[in-house]
């Protein structure tokens, strides 16, 4: 059986609204990112240290991605990236989200602990760039080898129930030198499934509801957020998707 003590909830959060809710549901961890839409961008300085002021026990990891696309990034990108991770250490951030994939596809070692390096300390996750790496097996033994702290996966598939048998695998390989954290369509009406199926004690969600936009008008233009439903404006964090997820970890027993 689950010992739902021992697993860690991570809120996926772009406002310091949705740092309150998972804060007030319990949540250990958030990753805050921006544009979540497009996978995650860097958020700025001011939302930074709104999600600390807002996050009671909650720890805040902060998101570092220049761009949406892949994650095979530039000298100036990388540069950037370690800038933004300092930046996020100076403001308190309890951790960082990054990867950096080389131009074939492989986990990119010397970027990857120039930004370890940069982050002094820190809990560093490696985010899903994992899961489009070339070989995922190789890439795990790099990531673990270079010292993140946890590795953040759907197992390679859409949904995390269907890349539950990878993500298994890599619990057993990681033999306490990372944590691994599954993610990809997690709810609280399949958490406890997840937990069976791979043995995972990290669990990462993106919980939003769409937010109705301002009636329509006759222009042409819109700037409504990428996959936000017709009628629709922007996501938000759900409250109440949340409070179950946590209440279901919390009741796994």
């Amino acid at each position: 059986m689950t010992d739902a003590r021992a697993v860690r909830v991570e809120i996926a959060v772009e406002s310091a609204e949705g740092v309150r809710i998972a804060a007030a549901a319990g949540a250990t961890r958030v990753e805050l990112g921006s544009g979540l839409s497009v996978g995650g961008l860097t958020p700025g300085a001011g939302l930074i240290e709104a999600a600390l002021e807002g996050a009671a026990d909650t720890q805040v990891h902060v998101l570092i991605r220049p761009r949406p696309g892949d994650f095979r990034y530039s000298e100036d990108e990388v540069a950037v990236m370690r800038r933004d991770i300092a930046r996020a250490r100076a403001l308190g951030a309890h951790g960082v989200v990054a990867g950096v994939l080389d131009a074939e596809g492989n986990v990119d070692r010397d970027a990857n602990a120039a930004l370890i390096e940069a982050a002094d300390g820190m809990e560093v996750t490696f985010h899903r760039a994992f899961d489009v790496c070339t070989d995922p097996f190789a890439g795990f033994d790099r990531v673990r080898e270079l010292g993140f702290t946890r590795l953040l996966t759907s197992g390679r598939q859409v949904s995390v129930l269907d890349g539950a048998g990878l993500i298994g695998q890599l619990v057993n390989l990681a033999d306490g030198r990372i944590q691994v954290m599954a993610c990809g369509g997690l709810r609280a009406d399949n958490a406890r499934r997840v937990l069976e199926l791979t043995g995972v004690r990290d669990l990462h969600a993106a919980v939003r509801l769409p937010v109705p936009g301002l009636p329509e008008t006759e222009s042409e233009v819109s700037f409504a957020e990428v996959g936000a439903p017709s009628g629709f404006d922007h996501f938000e964090t759900d409250a109440a998707g949340v409070g179950a997820l946590c209440e279901t970890v919390r009741n796994c027993l």
